[in-house]
Parts: C-alpha cells; structure tokens; sequence
C-alpha cells in the first residue's frame, strides 16, 4: 500500500496567484515558508526555513484567493506531486509542488465567518448531509470500567 500526504503549517510568502482556467476551473498557487530552530553541537542557536509550493484548485482555490495574503498563518494537508515541462530554450524543467485538499485558516476567521470559535477549516471534500443522532441511555452496569 502506498501513501503520498503532505502536512505542514507555514506563513504564505507572498499573495496568492488566483486564475480561472478556459474549462472554468480556478486555480489559485502561493509559497509557504515553514521553520525549523536547533542548538547545534556548539550549543549555537540554527535556524532553517523552507519554501513549499501549494496549489488550490475549486472551491477551495476561490477561498483561499479571497481570505488568504502575505504572511497568513495557515495549515495545509495535500499530496506531493512534482511536474515537468520543457522551457523556451528546450531545457526540461521540474516542479515539485503540494496539491492541497485541506486548509485551516490559523490566524482567526474571516470578516463574515461564523460566530462560533476556532479557526475556519476549508475542504475540497463534498459536503454530505447530516447523519442523524440516535441517543440511547447509558446504564452504569455497562460501562467497562
């Protein structure tokens, strides 16, 4: 069995590029910069940082082209995939990027959101209906513990 997901929380590096596709399809893509701090051998403080490249397609393209901008807080779920093509020149060159499913909004919701709570979390995913609750009573004789 094979599994290709990709989790990471980051800061966008600049606004998103949101386009409409001929097919009407929307796209949007931006850079997420994640960090990484560690006392290295000489007790001396490291800093790393990497630059993710995140792609949106849909519903969740159009969200994150309305809410999302420079330095947004953000947590994105997707699957790596990497694409190749040939430049101008003939060069072939590649691209390794994150097709996002998911995403949180962490730096709070947006203007007009719910008054509930929490970070607004945005799926590519249908939505389904709600299923219906059956409560039962519980009886304490059956509880295991």
């Amino acid at each position: 069995m094979d599994l290709n997901r990709a989790t990471i929380l980051g800061r966008l590096t600049r606004d998103p590029e949101m386009k409409s596709l001929p097919s009407g399809k929307t796209v949007t893509s931006f850079s997420l910069a994640t960090g990484r701090v560690w006392t290295d051998a000489n007790g001396q403080k490291q800093k790393q940082s990497e630059f993710h490249n995140i792609v949106m397609w849909g519903k969740l393209a159009e969200t994150a082209g309305q809410y999302l901008k420079k330095a947004s807080r953000l947590y994105v779920e997707g699957r790596i995939q990497t694409r190749d093509w040939a430049g101008k020149d003939g060069a072939k060159h590649y691209r390794t990027e994150i097709v996002a499913d998911n995403m949180i909004m962490l730096d709070g919701r947006p203007s007009g959101g719910s008054e509930a709570g929490g970070a607004p979390s945005y799926s590519s995913a249908p939505v389904s209906a709600p299923q219906e609750v059956v409560e039962e009573e519980i009886k304490v004789e059956d509880i295991p513990f």
